[in-house]
């Protein structure tokens, strides 16, 4: 799969878990699976959902979205299942890293979603608490951000299995 093509499977399958856990609209999916044509991935099931009108997205993504990510080989675990959130971190954290959220808004949305019973995400639980004790501590929100953005990046480039 060529660069472009990868990212904008991967963009929908963030998308996906995204709007799965609430965190995404029905819409933003529908407008990745548009990207995803464009990027020159297509399958029927893909074509189906991207032509889906913003007023039929909320209605219809539930049912169209799993046979297009299947189409495409994408993996697409539950976010009630432990894979699922992971993905959803992972999502987040490349939402992070694009410039959509601010490191103290990524790890307060992860430890609001997750608290600290997610081993994945335990180090950036403890780093929302660091942003709470910035007045007592000994560290700036630069260092405080550095290490948010680091544990993004590992995240970020643990990717969920694709089928070949």
């Amino acid at each position: 799969m060529t660069s472009t093509r990868a990212a904008a499977a991967l963009a929908l399958r963030d998308h996906a878990v995204l709007w799965q856990a609430g965190a995404s609209r029905a819409g933003d999916v529908v407008d990745a699976a548009c990207d995803a044509l464009v990027a020159g991935l297509d399958t029927p099931s893909l074509r189906i959902l991207a032509a889906c009108t913003r007023g039929e997205a909320d209605y219809d993504v539930h049912d169209l979205l799993p046979p297009a990510l299947d189409e495409l080989g994408l993996m697409f675990s539950p976010v009630t299942e432990e894979a699922g959130r992971e993905a959803v971190a992972r999502a987040l954290a490349r939402r992070m890293l694009g410039g959509e959220l601010t490191p103290s808004e990524f790890t307060f949305t992860l430890h609001r979603r997750f608290g600290h019973t997610l081993p994945l995400t335990e180090r950036l639980a403890e780093l929302d608490d660091a942003y709470d004790t910035l007045a007592y501590d000994h560290r700036s929100v630069n260092e405080v951000d550095a290490e948010v953005t680091a544990e993004a990046r590992r995240l970020a480039g643990r990717l969920p299995p694709c089928r070949s």
